[in-house]
């Protein structure tokens, strides 16, 4: 996947399908001189639906696609034949899609699981034909129903990421290093800040043929939650992770400090993500000997108070397996909480 094909905002026109019109048609037959009303109904128009499709992970399908149109349903016809029905328009979109009003910025629904269907735009009932108005003083109507006219809107679609753990970190703290030795993803790499722009995903296969998912956030920095930077466009990916993995490089200027200015951009942007199981990774941990370590060690014992912490490095090796150990523990925590 490029860097140009991960698309997370996306905004459609939509329109439904027209109902269509009820038959005014009158029985007309050789051995039936006046027969009475069998106009049918007209069909229902085509909904526009969006679909949650688990095999998707971007809205780049929909990139170029700003206007989805269902189609009208058919009229009614003679004896009493119903119209055909609107072919439906499907918009079918990554786990993890936000629909929204565009015009008043409501959340409208969450797409969350695979072939979950939302109606967006509700096609146009048909018409009832004038068969449904014979009465015992007008034994022949000639009027009809039209069909309901059809739903037009413009929405937007908003994807928030579906991980489990979420790495949190300010710009080269060494987030896609991790995420390409503990899975099998691909992220770009560089020593210059703000190399992701774009969230990562990869699995992490764990003991006894389990797995999960991390998703490797672009750097946030201070001021993110007010717009600087890349940080406030994809802060919103963090909301679906339930494990909060927070890598901070020990060569950092001060560590502490470091978690509280991240921790504070979070809750800036949305108070709930503190809620979230949190975990402290020290990166690049290979470059401290063990008296640094020491000393550093009693530091963030003052400074982490109960949020637990653990040294790696992605390069060397160490303390890999251990920090997976703990996400797993977390996650796993989180969901039979949920439960």
């Amino acid at each position: 996947m490029t860097e140009g094909n991960f698309v997370d905002y996306i905004k459609i026109f939509i329109k439904s399908g027209k109902g269509g019109k009820g038959s005014t048609h009158l029985r007309r037959e050789k051995a039936v001189a006046k027969g009475g009303p069998d106009g049918g109904d007209g069909g229902r128009g085509g909904h526009v639906i969006v679909r949650g499709n688990k095999n998707y992970w971007t809205l780049f399908h929909l990139k170029f696609k700003q206007h989805v149109r269902a189609t009208h349903g058919g009229d009614g016809g003679k004896q009493t034949s119903t119209g055909h029905d609107g072919e439906d328009a499907i918009i079918e979109v990554p786990l993890g899609t936000i629909i929204r009003d565009t015009e008043t910025n409501e959340i409208i629904k969450e797409i969350t699981e695979d072939q979950q269907e939302y109606i967006a735009a509700k096609g146009g009932q048909g018409g009832k034909g004038n068969a449904h108005f014979k009465t015992s003083t007008n034994q022949t109507p000639r009027y009809a129903q039209p069909g309901i006219e059809s739903e037009e809107k413009q929405i937007t679609l908003e994807l928030k990421v579906l991980a489990d753990v979420g790495l949190v970190g300010f710009p080269n703290a060494g987030k896609s290093t991790l995420l390409s030795v503990i899975t099998a993803a691909k992220p770009k790499i560089a020593d210059y800040e703000f190399t992701t722009l774009k969230p990562n995903l990869g699995i992490v296969k764990y003991r006894d043929y389990k797995s999960f998912v991390v998703a490797d956030i672009p750097g946030i920095i201070e001021g993110a939650a007010e717009g600087k930077g890349l940080g406030y466009r994809f802060l919103r990916h963090i909301e679906r992770n339930s494990t909060l993995l927070f890598l901070i490089p020990a060569d950092a200027d001060n560590v502490v400090k470091s978690y509280e200015i991240l921790l504070d951009e979070l809750k800036r942007y949305n108070p709930e993500l503190l809620d979230k199981s949190r975990l402290i990774a020290i990166s690049k941990s290979d470059m401290l000997d063990e008296e640094l370590k020491a000393e550093l060690n009693e530091e963030l014992k003052l400074g982490f108070k109960n949020t637990p912490y653990l040294f790696i490095s992605s390069v060397a090796q160490e303390g890999l397996q251990e920090l997976k150990d703990k996400l797993w523990e977390s996650v796993n925590a989180d969901k039979a909480r949920l439960n």
